[in-house]
């Protein structure tokens, strides 16, 4: 569900923030959750719009038959190159793709999955220890004889920040997230329970 700001009239259930990245690109996030850690306001957000992730398929280097291919995540530096055809190929489903702050995202409705849509992804971690991921498909393109793959994660993407003195809401280092990781979540399930 995309935010509209014409909608001010009716309270919205969820307060919206908006991230900031360093290149001054914005994410428009609902408030699902605020949490006072030690005298600081800590924020689970959740973006307003679709995320969107780019994979390309690649031939897999452990493959025994160099004939298979895997789908890899697309680097940050590649996305400009990539942008306009993925833009033009989400237009084709009505969505509005947006290079926003940490993430892309689509604005739109999100056509209804199909089982054969939805798939699972393995992705390493920092830390060695691989998680699987689950996604919908929503499309395909060429560019420079390589396929890509335009995906939404099926769970919810979230942001954990902070809220300033001043009112502007930044993201936690990820660093400092795992370092204050365990009360975090303490905290957080005391509110859900």
């Amino acid at each position: 569900m995309a935010f509209d700001p014409n909608l001010v009239d009716e309270p919205a259930e969820y307060p919206v923030v908006t991230l900031t990245d360093e290149e001054g690109r914005k994410l428009a996030c609902y408030v699902e959750k605020s949490l006072d850690v030690d005298g600081a306001e800590f924020l689970l957000l959740l973006p307003v719009d679709l995320p969107i992730e780019i994979f390309v398929w690649q031939s897999d280097e452990d493959a025994e038959e160099g004939d298979e291919e895997i789908l890899v995540d697309v680097e940050d530096d590649d996305i400009d190159d990539l942008f306009p055809s993925a833009r033009a190929v989400l237009a084709e489903l009505n969505l509005t793709l947006e290079r926003s702050a940490h993430t892309l995202t689509a604005a739109g409705d999100l056509p209804e999955a199909d089982e054969e849509d939805c798939f699972s992804l393995e992705i390493s971690e920092d830390d060695g220890e691989p998680m699987t991921e689950d996604f919908q498909m929503l499309a395909t393109f060429f560019h420079n004889e390589s396929q890509y793959t335009l995906c939404t994660p099926l769970e919810p993407l979230l942001f954990f920040a902070t809220r300033e003195a001043d009112g502007t809401v930044e993201l936690v280092d990820p660093e400092d997230f795992q370092k204050m990781r365990s009360q975090l979540e303490d905290k957080l399930f005391d509110v859900l329970d």
